[in-house]
């Protein structure tokens, strides 16, 4: 095992044995097999958002290694693979409700995506959130049998993972119910300019107009 993964590890461990505040501690922790990942679970992949653009969003800050911003809710993001570095996998698992994290998003590629779904069972009862980053990766990561739950969402879609995040956050914390709301009353109110623009312009009009 090399040097750096033992610290990696020790660190997840030291952070678990800390007694931090729980708001001190990031509620959601975004996972990925490998660094290739990072385009969806950030959300710069052809332009649609991802995990990090919505939880940013929805007022979240990320939390780093030599970082503790200030924000109310945070979140944490790490590379853990479950081929190459099994180990750091099980570590992260087995400490993130003891160093404080209260759901996980985990993303994972390839047609053997079992990221989310070790994570998971390691990391129960704790929520994990599935996200197959590739259409091949949806069979993997759904395949969980009867006993061992896990969430998913459609492959690419990190950015609705992250918004069932903060709607299981929400369940304790008015604050993010109150920005699930707003957030939810700007997608209304964006369709209903659309839809008053199309008929006040016409089909031709409105559609020049927005290709313009």
């Amino acid at each position: 095992m090399s040097d750096t993964l033992t610290a990696v590890q020790d660190r997840l461990r030291e952070e678990a044995a800390a007694d931090r505040p729980a708001v001190e501690t990031p509620e959601v922790g975004i996972i990925m097999g490998s660094d290739s990942d990072l385009d969806v679970m950030m959300g710069s992949e052809t332009g649609r958002p991802g995990a990090y653009d919505a939880l940013t969003e929805l007022g979240f800050a990320e939390q780093t290694a030599d970082s503790s911003p200030d924000a109310r809710f945070t979140f944490e993001t790490y590379v853990v693979s479950a081929h190459r570095t099994p180990e750091l996998m099980y570590t992260y698992a087995e400490t993130a409700a003891d160093r404080g994290l209260d759901v996980i998003i985990a993303g994972a590629g390839g047609k053997s995506a079992d990221l989310p779904n070790m994570t998971a069972s390691i990391a129960y009862p704790l929520p994990v959130i599935g996200v197959p980053v590739q259409e091949k990766s949806v069979p993997s990561v759904i395949g969980m049998p009867q006993g061992a739950p896990l969430v998913a969402v459609d492959a690419g879609k990190s950015f609705n993972a992250a918004l069932s995040a903060v709607q299981m956050l929400a369940r304790e914390h008015e604050q993010l119910r109150d920005r699930l709301q707003e957030y939810h009353n700007g997608l209304q109110d964006s369709v209903a300019t659309t839809s008053q623009d199309l008929h006040s312009m016409g089909t031709e009009e409105f559609k020049q107009r927005r290709d313009s």
